[in-house]
């Protein structure tokens, strides 16, 4: 079964964790220094937070597929949509590695749709990073309208974003 994934950005990361635990009434199920995520079973959803960008509120929103089929399911219906569908494959981000497919909304909202492969120490890959390979494998720099990912220059190189 499918779980609803949204990420926000937000200002004062401990504030927002005490905040959503509340709200949801359980502790984030990952948090580090950076971020934070709820794997909620009721409401299904995977509710995540971050303070790695300067633009507040909404960064994107996604489906998590369970398996490759889930996955390879959700990716039929993007291309049916007939916008421009971005592949990436064991993607490392949010501490984790995984399989990715993203689209823009009408409205030029972001929608990640993944399947988790394993879970990483970093937030992003920063070999790759430091090989010169593209360090936004979160998601598509040319899409971005988050400053969490924004057009690679030799100014911003160290920056990353999330799923």
């Amino acid at each position: 079964m499918k779980r609803l994934h949204i990420h926000l950005s937000v200002d004062n990361l401990e504030k927002n964790i005490s905040f959503y635990s509340t709200l949801f009434g359980c502790e984030p199920t990952v948090k580090h220094d950076d971020y934070a995520k709820w794997m909620l079973d009721d409401p299904r959803v995977n509710f995540a937070i971050s303070n790695r960008s300067q633009q507040l509120g909404l960064d994107h929103l996604g489906l998590q597929a369970e398996n490759e089929q889930e996955l390879a399911a959700i990716k039929q219906q993007l291309d049916a949509t007939q916008a421009p569908v971005e592949a990436q494959q064991d993607a490392a981000c949010c501490y984790a590695r995984s399989d990715k497919y993203w689209i823009t909304d009408p409205q030029g909202i972001a929608w990640e749709s993944f399947h988790s492969l394993s879970e990483i120490p970093t937030f992003n890959d920063a070999k790759a990073v430091s090989d010169g390979e593209n360090p936004f494998a979160c998601r598509p720099a040319e899409k971005s309208t988050s400053s969490c990912c924004p057009s690679p220059t030799p100014e911003n190189t160290d920056s990353s974003c999330c799923g």
